[in-house]
């Protein structure tokens, strides 16, 4: 079955949409939004603008926060872990990077938790290091539907943004896909001097934890991973 979700977060802060396969590959269309149909429609033929877009065989990558580095963030995430994501949204940002940022998250982690729909026949338990240059991070990742999140991310940044993105908002937006996606996640920055390698690491570092926990196990079909026989 593919894993793949489409979700539409509407606020009066911010306004979201998400598509997203697991797996890679071919992304389901947005739903039927009224915002979004004004926007498109508006847009005519003109070149949609994203900051961080990719395609390959594998992958359709196309993200618009309106905040560059949170692009670039998600960006590196959905590379890594294999998914194929897009991800839109217009925001409040001209009050600040706080509502447009954290909602991408608790969208991202619905998205994610809907996708999997099952627990059953997954590795659940992922774990990474990665560098990047002289910044290294860790991630450990647990699917176990037990929400909760701990991390040095609120310590180990100098500045207080990067591009537009502030630091503060780094872990604030791991914590809230932690919540929504229904995971355990630990992330953690090792060593770093530049502030931008130090959250790319973090984010290179959760997409390999992810992907092996997501990661199906043909032998284990059916079954779940727990002493318990369930994971709630």
């Amino acid at each position: 079955m593919p894993r793949t979700a489409t979700i539409s977060r509407d606020t009066n802060e911010t306004k979201v949409q998400i598509s997203l396969n697991l797996d890679g590959g071919a992304l389901d269309p947005f739903p039927q939004s009224d915002f979004w149909d004004k926007i498109d429609k508006a847009k005519g033929d003109a070149e949609e603008k994203e900051h961080a877009a990719q395609s390959s065989k594998s992958q359709i990558i196309a993200i618009d926060t309106g905040i560059g580095f949170l692009d670039h963030m998600i960006h590196a995430l959905a590379k890594h872990a294999g998914w194929s994501l897009r991800v839109r949204c217009k925001g409040d940002l001209h009050i600040d990077d706080h509502h447009t940022a954290e909602d991408v998250f608790l969208a991202l982690g619905t998205a994610f938790k809907s996708s999997l729909s099952t627990s059953t026949g997954l590795a659940r338990f992922g774990s990474a290091y990665c560098p990047l240059d002289e910044a290294l991070s860790r991630a450990v990742i647990d699917l176990s539907n037990r929400p909760y999140f701990v991390s040095n991310l609120n310590t180990c940044f100098q500045r207080e943004k990067v591009g537009d993105l502030s630091t503060e908002m780094i872990p604030h937006c791991l914590q809230s896909f932690a919540f929504n996606a229904g995971v355990t996640l630990h992330v953690d920055v090792l060593k770093g001097e530049n502030d931008h390698h130090r959250a790319e690491s973090a984010f290179k570092a959760l997409a390999v934890a992810i992907r092996m926990a997501t990661t199906v196990v043909k032998a284990w079909e059916g079954e779940v991973r727990s002493t318990k026989g369930v994971l709630y």
